[in-house]
């Protein structure tokens, strides 16, 4: 609940609480609010209890926690069956990166020395936008299925 409360902050809430209870108010306040916390959790176990008990045996196993998209994704990530384990140990994101730097380098040298027209360039590729030709039609095809 409180994961992301420091120690400086912890002391400086309860100066704070002594400062704004009192030392004598301070016991009854905690109380009252443990009172209350107690409370709340009971209402909302009774209400997902209910809410069970109206779904029927077919949603038994429904988790609450799986309405959060992030703890739904991550559970079903996690599931053995779809062999996504094997996936992620198997790929190495640094190997995959060299490989491909490499492949990248090897083409670069061998376009370069093969062909005249690159080596008046300095070896780079043109990334500019060529024109298009004049007698195309700029609309986008008509697709039946997208309307």
């Amino acid at each position: 609940m409180f994961n992301d409360i420091g120690p400086l902050e912890l002391i400086t809430l309860v100066v704070l609480a002594v400062l704004v209870f009192g030392p004598d108010k301070l016991p009854k306040v905690i109380q009252d609010v443990m009172r209350t916390i107690r409370k709340i959790r009971e209402f909302s176990e009774s209400a997902k209890q209910d809410i069970r008990s109206e779904l029927g045996p077919e949603f038994k196993d429904f988790e609450f926690e799986d309405l959060n998209p992030k703890t739904f994704i991550r559970k079903q990530l996690d599931n053995d069956e779809l062999g996504l384990k094997e996936i992620r140990n198997g790929f190495d994101l640094k190997k995959e990166m060299a490989e491909v730097t490499d492949a990248v380098h090897s083409t670069d040298t061998s376009s370069s020395a093969s062909s005249p027209s690159s080596s008046s360039s300095g070896g780079r590729i043109d990334m500019t936008k060529k024109p298009e030709e004049n007698g195309k039609d700029d609309r986008p095809p008509f697709d039946a299925d997208a309307t």
